[in-house]
């Protein structure tokens, strides 16, 4: 199950995240909007339900987080953007990492 997350997430919406893999969750986060998509196999998924809700693809990357560990993942095939020199799945700029970072925690950091 994909949820958008705008307020921090209930002990349950992270449950319902965890579904699919267990002890971690796929999640896509709006740097700009300070929102995340969680849950599901693959993050293009989240990554669509971002965009359905009017997110900009630019703002949009991709990890894995363990609400268990606080341990977040900065991987995933779309954040490979040349043109935004990115060229591999992980996050390479220390800024939108430590963002991403921010956001996830805020939003995911209460189990």
């Amino acid at each position: 199950m994909i949820l958008v997350i705008r307020e921090p997430a209930t002990k349950q919406q992270i449950e319902e995240m965890l579904e699919t893999w267990g002890v971690f969750i796929k999640i896509v986060v709006d740097i700009e909007r300070e929102i995340l998509a969680g849950g599901g196999e693959r993050h293009y998924k989240c990554e669509q339900e971002l965009l359905k809700d009017g997110s900009r693809q630019r703002d949009l990357w991709g990890a894995d987080s363990s609400p268990y560990t606080q341990e977040i993942v900065f991987e995933s095939i779309i954040n490979i953007r040349p043109s935004e020199n990115n060229r591999s799945m992980e996050i390479q700029s220390p800024l939108i990492r430590e963002r991403v970072t921010q956001i996830t925690q805020r939003l995911l950091g209460g189990l």
